[in-house]
């Protein structure tokens, strides 16, 4: 079994909640564990949070109205990307390392929990294009009886 989709999204604080209902409505759907799914949605919560916030770059003529979500259920494996046309990481501007922040802070726990979420995570650069991707996996568990269990 195999499902992917892909969302061309607002750089706007709505979208967010627009692609976290879509992937958990596939994932009940298709019979993922409730647990799995929900790790990843705030995972994906994340991604999005950070593309909306840091995705742009009006300032270097950049197009910065929009990033996109791509999730791939592939067997027995999700995989999610979160690419983004700001300026992505430069020698000025690297790829953040996670880091974990005290559960107050407002700023820079994204990362650390994608990290702690996910199997597989991976941050960098667009390739041959302005912007930066952040995509993770993680392995699927499945319900009894799920209607499109991986076979």
């Amino acid at each position: 079994m195999s499902i992917w989709w892909s969302l061309h999204l607002r750089r706007e604080a709505a979208s967010v909640p627009l692609a976290r209902r879509l992937l958990l409505g596939t994932m009940e759907t298709a019979g993922v564990d409730p647990d799995v799914s929900y790790d990843l949605s705030v995972a994906l919560s994340e991604a999005c949070a950070n593309a909306v916030e840091h995705g742009g770059d009006t300032a270097h003529g950049g197009c910065s109205e929009a990033y996109r979500v791509t999730a791939y259920l592939d067997g027995e494996k999700c995989r999610i990307e979160v690419a983004d046309s700001g300026p992505g990481f430069t020698g000025e501007r690297p790829a953040p390392a996670p880091v974990r922040t005290g559960t107050d802070a407002e700023h820079g726990r994204g990362l650390y929990l994608i990290q702690e979420l996910a199997d597989h995570v991976h941050i960098g650069n667009r390739p041959g294009f302005s912007g930066a991707v952040v995509s993770f996996d993680k392995m699927l568990k499945w319900q009894k009886d799920a209607p499109l269990m991986a076979v």
